[in-house]
């Protein structure tokens, strides 16, 4: 028996080329050695106000998107979180075996509430939820799937050792009902920094104009944000002192070409940040444009992707039905 994988991405902002190389070109790496469900947590979206329409069309966008990228729905279950109502329901007694000290010393909760002067409840129990924040992974719906392992970066083992602690707790109070996920992260992918703030992960929340190159801009788009990059005072690239901005873009190359250190330094070292920016641009557009055309395609045929959608669903329902039937005997509840 595979073991069982779970990963997904909250349907706001726009989907970019760090989430592309960051998890979901390494989903399609690994897609045939695990038995991978692929979510849109469109739940962990509306802790805060979405606007209806606006999010319907994103969740069709990201499954769209999961598609182009190479994720094989034939071998994979694709589906949409709050198509299975047993997330919500497992995140509900989650949420009642959780101590509240383990929320609040949450990085997320910290600089959320940080930037409102009153936090819903749904956010204070938003690190209960959720493992991850983009790919967007939820401590429920790994725990309701008995995942096995969830790829997601090192800035985000935070979340995921909470995810051990709530299921660690939950077996010790009730007995063993959750597999405790690894926290090896053995399936992790590139890391790709903000193009205006190299300091920072590149982001979907972020609001700056060049911070991020998304997987369905125009291919001069591209192009102009590449070029506007924050690099560093020195005139060329040197491997050995190069900035937090040069080695970005070094890395973004390297992340789409797949070429060795080696290879690397030798096509590089001595390049003025102009022609850099240049390659790194034409290397994103050479991989994106076959990538939008292959979205295209998929949005021209709604019908086909709903019913997609609607079978991944069908086909991990009773996996979480059966996991949350367990956690009801074990509590106590009716059944």
């Amino acid at each position: 028996m595979r073991t069982r994988v779970f990963s997904g991405m909250q349907p706001t902002g726009n989907l970019h080329i760090g989430n592309y190389l960051g998890a979901l070109k390494n989903w399609v790496r690994i897609q045939h050695d695990y038995e991978c469900i692929f979510c849109i947590v469109d739940l962990h979206a509306v802790t805060v106000y979405q606007n209806p329409a606006e999010l319907r069309a994103k969740i069709n966008e990201t499954a769209a998107l999961y598609l182009a990228a190479g994720i094989d729905p034939k071998d994979c279950a694709i589906m949409v979180q709050s198509a299975v109502p047993a997330h919500a329901e497992l995140a509900w007694m989650l949420t009642c075996v959780t101590p509240i000290g383990w929320l609040e010393r949450m990085t997320q909760y910290k600089v959320k509430s940080a930037k409102q002067e009153s936090v819903g409840d749904g956010l204070l129990q938003y690190p209960v939820l959720m493992a991850a924040e983009y790919p967007v992974l939820m401590a429920a719906d790994i725990l309701l799937y008995q995942a096995g392992i969830v790829p997601v970066g090192e800035d985000q083992a935070q979340h995921l050792e909470l995810t051990r602690d709530v299921a660690q707790r939950f077996n010790s109070l009730y007995g063993d009902t959750f597999v405790v996920p690894d926290t090896s992260l053995p399936t992790v992918g590139a890391r790709v920094m903000g193009l205006d703030d190299p300091t920072q992960k590149m982001s979907k929340s972020a609001t700056g104009m060049n911070h991020a190159v998304a997987l369905l801009d125009a291919p001069d788009k591209i192009r102009k944000t590449i070029m506007r990059a924050t690099t560093d005072s020195n005139p060329e690239v040197d491997f050995d002192t190069a900035g937090p901005g040069v080695l970005n873009l070094l890395s973004i190359y390297q992340a789409f070409s797949g070429e060795p250190d080696d290879t690397m330094k030798t096509r590089f070292t001595g390049m003025r940040y102009g022609d850099l920016k240049k390659q790194v641009a034409e290397m994103v557009v050479a991989h994106l444009e076959p990538f939008q055309q292959r979205y295209r395609e998929i949005t021209a045929d709604p019908a086909c992707l709903a019913a997609i959608l609607r079978d991944g669903a069908e086909r991990v329902s009773p996996i979480a039905n059966s996991t949350v039937g367990t956690v009801k005997r074990r509590m106590g509840l009716y059944t």
